[in-house]
């Protein structure tokens, strides 16, 4: 019986679906945007909100913590020197999941995942100079 136990398994042996979790957020870090099932997507976001946390710490075991997850040092690189020097001042909500519909073969439903835009960018700011 599942009483009281709120984690998501997506039918996968809790091996498989850390491996596949972490794979999807490499891909998401990497692309900045993938087109997933909408609940991949959904868990998705739980896991590469705690990496973009991480990222924003800064420290020697935050970036050991996200190593030890993603597995995948050019990744975890871009994510503490590029990503999170995005979200400094953002308190969370990092992510956006955007429906699409259904697949054709079996009509499972589709999303797209995507890192939000920082705040403040240079387009915004040549328009108010």
């Amino acid at each position: 019986m599942r009483h009281n136990r709120d984690d998501k398994r997506l039918s996968r042996p809790t091996g498989h679906l850390r491996c596949m979790m972490a794979n999807l957020v490499n891909s998401l870090f990497e692309h900045e945007r993938i087109k997933t099932t909408t609940p991949k997507a959904k868990l998705l976001r739980r896991y590469a909100e705690k990496m973009i946390t991480l990222g924003k710490q800064g420290t020697l075991p935050a970036r050991r913590r996200a190593m030890a997850f993603m597995r995948n040092k050019k990744m975890v690189t871009k994510l503490f020197e590029d990503i999170a020097k995005r979200y400094t001042t953002r308190p969370g909500g990092y992510t956006r999941i955007l429906k699409l519909g259904n697949r054709k073969g079996d009509c499972a439903p589709l999303a797209i995942i995507e890192l939000v835009e920082a705040e403040s960018t240079g387009k915004e700011e040549k328009k108010t100079a």
